[in-house]
């Protein structure tokens, strides 16, 4: 019978960040809290195109209101890991006046040793 050891488990997360456009389709809409659109306009939007695909998480910060986020993004990575992920990329280069949307490409990597 052959015993397993767990090894280590890593996730390696690229963001690419650009100007919001319409449709807000991607992974991830960081919402400033003078934004043209607030964030429940938006999820309504998204909510057009993409129908409970997304989630509004509120957020505490200086001059970002809520960012909304893909469902499936917070099934692989809790929302708080990620979130503070969003809001430090986020805050180099937004201001209250501004939606950002982000795509996020994740990929789990896993590695185990066994005996043989």
């Amino acid at each position: 019978m052959q015993e397993y050891k767990e090894g280590s488990k890593k996730i390696e997360i690229n963001i690419r960040i650009s100007e919001f456009e319409v449709p807000p389709i991607q992974d991830v809409l960081v919402v400033g809290k003078k934004a043209p659109i607030g964030p429940e306009a938006a999820r309504r939007m998204v909510d057009v195109l993409s129908p409970d695909q997304y989630d509004i998480l509120k957020i505490e910060h200086p001059f970002i209101e809520a960012v909304i986020i893909r469902k499936a993004l917070c099934r692989i990575i809790s929302p708080e890991k990620i979130i503070k992920i969003i809001i430090e990329e986020s805050e180099k280069i937004m201001d209250e006046d501004m939606l950002i949307k982000m795509q996020l490409d994740i990929s789990l990597q896993i590695s185990k040793v066994i005996d043989l």
